[in-house]
């Protein structure tokens, strides 16, 4: 696990797979999406160095993002987070979609798959759900935005007082040219554009993704460029 500060209290957690952020008020940490199975040890080591682990909040239910979350649970006693479509899934009651594949997508998604612990992952018996619109209470007010279309309870965070967003897989910056673009393996297309433009639309400064390099100033423009490729109004 790579540990990168973006922020003098926000931290990238970087995995094999994907990626994680820890934000921190005061003593008081929150954990947005918690890495592949395996990861929560080294998560919790890193945070009992800055703090106590109040929460978990999911963007999605993908193995990447919520495979340590139960660890870091256990671990630090923090409270899982997730959307109220997406909790059932979280806690293993019922299966997820799957992709609709783009073509060009198969052979990431074979990759990733490679990459990412085999078997299952524990699961947490207790998930809080949330909804759009609800505010959650680290960042001076974290604004749960729903945005469906990579899973239909996807969700970003906007932290407007400190100009942050967390996009989960709704949106990516490429390993390529590190270019932001539409989020990969995506269950609708369409509504994933559509809330790639919701997004965009925010007061940004800082962009954080799932997967790629942050947007470390000017994100909103940045996102609002990209969007607008795609067609989405942002």
């Amino acid at each position: 696990m790579d540990v990168i500060e973006l922020l003098p209290r926000l931290h990238l957690l970087r995995f094999p797979v994907g990626q994680a952020y820890l934000w921190r008020d005061g003593d008081d940490l929150t954990l947005i999406d918690a890495g592949p199975a395996g990861s929560g040890a080294r998560i919790a080591a890193l945070a009992g160095s800055l703090g106590r682990v109040r929460r978990v909040v999911l963007s999605h239910f993908h193995e990447d993002h919520a495979g340590g979350a139960q660890e870091v649970a256990a671990l630090t006693g923090a409270e899982v987070v997730a959307h109220a479509l997406e909790a059932p899934v979280v806690r293993g009651e019922v299966p997820g979609p799957p992709p609709e594949f783009e073509d060009w997508e198969r052979p990431l998604h074979a990759d990733a798959l490679r990459r990412l612990p085999k078997g299952g992952f524990d699961r947490p018996a207790r998930v809080t759900e949330v909804s759009d619109g609800d505010v959650l209470d680290f960042g001076g007010g974290a604004r749960v935005v729903h945005a469906p279309g990579h899973t239909d309870g996807s969700i970003g965070l906007h932290l407007a007082r400190h100009g942050v967003l967390f996009t989960g897989d709704a949106v990516a910056a490429s390993p390529v040219d590190g270019s932001v673009m539409l989020g990969v393996f995506n269950v609708d297309r369409d509504r994933a554009v559509g809330s790639f433009g919701r997004l965009a639309g925010l007061d940004t400064e800082v962009a954080c993704f799932g997967h790629g390099d942050p947007v470390t100033g000017g994100a909103g423009d940045v996102l609002r460029a990209s969007a607008r490729t795609y067609g989405a109004v942002g």
